[in-house]
């Protein structure tokens, strides 16, 4: 339907707003990774911050946080849990007090051969592949804002 085609009345209607398809599809997608972290120990949000890691470690919080789309505030909590599992080590930068560095340990390096599976669970739980899943990604991006 173009927009055209819709009414003022039909583009308030709850089925219709972008929004309200995100949010439960975020939802959903969580959901969907609850048990396939579980046997990593991670919750969705954990298993963002080990991505980022295993991108690259050591990171400050506040990059680590930026590169993340949250709050320092809303980070600190989750590492701080992570780093009660041994995943991670938080500490303060000897030339900067102000500036916390947190790093993968070995444990958090050795999760991610377990990790590796992730992706192919999830696809295959959706029943797509790794092309539809980049396809939908590279669909949202102008939702995501800049970071």
């Amino acid at each position: 339907m173009t927009n055209a085609e819709l009414s003022p009345d039909d583009l308030l209607k709850l089925d219709n707003q972008v929004c309200f398809a995100l949010v439960t599809a975020a939802r959903n997608v969580v959901g969907l990774y609850r048990p396939i972290l579980e046997p990593l120990g991670l919750t969705h949000p954990q298993y963002l911050v080990m991505l980022a890691l295993w991108e690259r470690s050591p990171r400050s919080l506040r990059e680590l946080a930026a590169e993340l789309a949250l709050e320092p505030a809303t980070l600190s909590p989750l590492v701080k849990r992570l780093e009660a599992q041994d995943l991670v080590t938080r500490s303060r930068r000897d030339d900067d007090e102000r500036v916390l560095d947190v790093r993968l340990t070995e444990a958090g390096r050795r999760l991610r051969a377990q990790a590796l599976e992730v992706p192919g669970k999830v696809m295959a739980s959706v029943g797509t592949d790794a092309a539809a899943l980049l396809a939908l990604r590279d669909a949202l991006q102008p939702f995501a804002g800049a970071r």
